[in-house]
């Protein structure tokens, strides 16, 4: 592979720190070694050596999302900063072809006398924008952060979650070709991370990424290769899932012990089971183990999209009776009522929904399409209309999740987008019962109802 394609590129990196047991060691290192030297005798060390990295090589080429992942105290982020150039190595080489943006931990790079907007300028600058250049993108910053007033105040008075929005506000608007990020979407809430993510999403597509997380979900996501990193050595590269599944086994195994491989038995492969029941595990499933998710309304001024010509004007979740819900269970009958306004003649809508985590992966939706494909309803303009979805809500794991709302006019294939709304209605699952990984579920029903818009 010839330099021209390579973004960053390792080469047998390693990084030593001398630990001292007690503060008056270090004294003697720095001084009874020369004398032991200078009389000609053996010199004496005061310290033990700690390899926080050690023969680390890998290449990153221009395009790509690589994902970093491991421990706590595996190296990670060691490596990040020796790429950065805030550390330098022990021993190894690193090149980095392109300017970079950087988001390290929390507070890196920011004068925390400074405000909000003295930190801009001062970031932007290190980022290589010039005055002019900030001048003219600062609102898209502060937008983007959302912090309001305290764009003004010194950043010492934000909370860590405030840092983030700033900081990743300001490296989203430079003229940068590789984005280095550690960790530090995971103080951010649900709706800045939601945004977050679209950001990384699209800069793939010019740009460079090295992403650092504990989140194997997040790394699968958005990555096209991992780096395992084990006691500051690579223990594994290859692609986001392999390398994934490699570490997730490695961690359970260093807490429970070696896997073992077990093999169904006829009883279990038949699903019968002469155990008799025991009904004080079925109490703690019914009670204790239950999934309970809190919801949060409608989004007023929720992001969107569309070429106008109906909109969504609430999102909500209600009981089979219609009535709203705050908190729903999972496993409990809900239904998904999108209400819309019709602003021309719509000719089919299609009315539909995706919910997703907090990574932004869609986790399960359907829409309104195929039953109404032989019955397209036909809204005059000025109309107020709802589709309900119903279905059981799934259990669902801890953690933020969104519902995305949609209404276009078309076919599956070939559609105008009137109006889609990112993020509609957040919800917060606080589940004490057992769930992973990705879920789909049937619609139970699916109907449109027309309503007069003074309703």
């Amino acid at each position: 592979m010839s330099s021209d394609e390579i973004a960053i590129r390792v080469n047998n990196l390693s990084k030593c720190y001398q630990i001292y047991e007690r503060p008056p060691d270090r004294l003697k290192q720095s001084i009874v070694p020369r004398l032991q030297r200078l009389a000609g005798r053996p010199s004496s060390t005061y310290f033990k050596e700690f390899w926080a990295l050690r023969d680390v090589s890998f290449d990153v080429r221009k395009g790509e999302t690589v994902g970093i992942i491991g421990r706590n105290g595996s190296g990670k982020s060691t490596l990040l900063q020796m790429i950065c150039g805030t550390l330098t190595p022990t021993a190894g080489t690193v090149e980095v072809n392109g300017r970079v943006a950087a988001l390290l931990e929390l507070g890196a790079g920011f004068n925390p006398e400074f405000t909000g907007r003295e930190n801009v300028y001062m970031n932007g600058a290190v980022l290589g924008l010039s005055r002019e250049e900030i001048d003219a993108r600062f609102d898209d910053i502060a937008a983007f952060a959302d912090i309001g007033d305290f764009i003004e105040q010194p950043v010492k008075t934000y909370s860590s979650g405030m840092y983030v929005r700033l900081a990743f506000a300001v490296i989203a608007h430079a003229d940068v070709d590789i984005l280095v990020i550690d960790e530090a979407l995971a103080v951010g809430d649900a709706f800045f991370v939601q945004k977050c993510m679209r950001f990384l999403r699209n800069f793939t597509e010019r740009g460079t990424i090295l992403f650092v997380s504990h989140d194997t979900g997040a790394v699968i996501n958005l990555c096209s290769r991992a780096v395992w990193l084990q006691k500051g050595q690579v223990a594994l590269t290859g692609t986001p899932k392999q390398v994934s599944e490699h570490y997730l086994a490695a961690l359970y195994e260093s807490q429970q012990g070696s896997s073992a491989q077990v093999e169904p038995t006829a009883e279990h492969e038949s699903g019968l089971d002469d155990e008799p029941r025991d009904i004080r595990l079925d109490f703690i499933n019914s009670t204790y183990l239950r999934n309970d998710i809190e919801l949060f309304q409608f989004r007023q001024d929720a992001s969107s999209f569309g070429q106008g010509g109906a909109i969504i004007t609430s999102v909500r979740l209600t009981d089979r009776a219609g009535k709203p819900l705050s908190w729903v269970v999972g496993g409990e009958d809900v239904c998904l009522v999108v209400r819309c306004l019709s602003k021309i003649y719509l000719l089919g809508p299609i009315v539909g929904f995706f919910v997703k985590d907090y990574l932004g992966q869609n986790l399960f939706g359907d829409n309104t399409y195929i039953t109404y494909r032989s019955t397209p309803l036909v809204i005059p303009p000025g109309k107020v209309f709802e589709t309900k979805f119903s279905f059981k809500m799934p259990i669902l794991p801890v953690g933020d999740y969104s519902i995305d709302a949609a209404i276009a006019q078309g076919d599956q294939s070939d559609h105008i987008q009137h109006h889609w709304v990112y993020d509609a209605m957040i919800f917060k699952s606080h589940s004490s019962s057992a769930c992973t990984g990705l879920i789909g579920i049937p619609m139970k029903s699916i109907e449109i109802s027309m309503h007069d818009n003074s309703e």
